[in-house]
């Protein structure tokens, strides 16, 4: 295995939303979230946006990988009411992805609880032991020429790689994946991974709202 070298698209963060309390950006795949160890990990996208939000604070992560809406909050009061909207499952987030093979039936649920792979750190893995619960709903979207299957996946928990890991655990993981996929599943030059959209209620108004962004794949 080549040794990984952190090289983060140099494209600036494409905001989706921004008011007095949320701001709300498309992640670019490549771009960690937050810091990674070590000074040639501290481009991030929090660190990009907060050039034009100094204020800007962090609610939740996506993978480096993953591509897709994500929320910051602008004041300490948004980000405790939309850090427990996210601890307390209220959020609703809708993923897209591409899958090896042909994935059936038309819609499913992965039930599978999660906990780190210790020995092979940052994988996750399942552990019906000492695992944490872990849900995921899935919905073909097509069946491509290809081969590959492309889905919805919505998310019931948040465990880390927990999408990753359920479609490998169904026997199709989603291309690109460098931890999950082998093979010709992994030959791809992404992770087919794009967080779609999020609904949430904002910390403010408290009004529902949904943010979109379009798949790059």
């Amino acid at each position: 295995m080549t040794e990984f070298r952190y090289s983060p698209p140099a494209d600036p963060p494409r905001i989706l939303h921004a008011d007095h309390e949320i701001l709300v950006v498309d992640k670019p795949a490549g771009l960690l979230s937050v810091p990674g160890r070590g000074e040639d990990r501290a481009d991030c996208l929090i660190a990009r946006l907060r050039v034009l939000f100094p204020e800007v604070l962090l609610v939740h992560r996506l993978d480096l990988d993953t591509s897709g809406v994500m929320v910051f909050a602008l004041t300490p009061h948004a980000q405790r009411v939309l850090g427990r909207q996210f601890e307390e499952r209220q959020t609703k987030k809708v993923y897209l992805a591409r899958l090896w093979g042909h994935l059936e039936p038309k819609a499913g649920r992965v039930d599978l609880p999660l906990i780190v792979d210790w020995p092979n750190r940052p994988r996750q893995h399942v552990n019906h032991e000492i695992g944490r619960p872990a849900q995921t709903d899935w919905r073909v979207i097509r069946h491509d020429l290809d081969g590959t299957t492309r889905v919805r996946l919505m998310p019931l928990t948040g465990r880390s790689h927990q999408l990753r890991v359920h479609m490998m655990e169904l026997g199709h993981p989603i291309l690109g994946d460098p931890l999950y996929a082998s093979g010709p599943a992994r030959n791809f030059p992404r992770l087919m991974l794009h967080a779609e959209s999020l609904r949430l209620r904002h910390p403010d108004s408290g009004k529902h709202m949904t943010f979109t962004a379009p798949c790059p794949f």
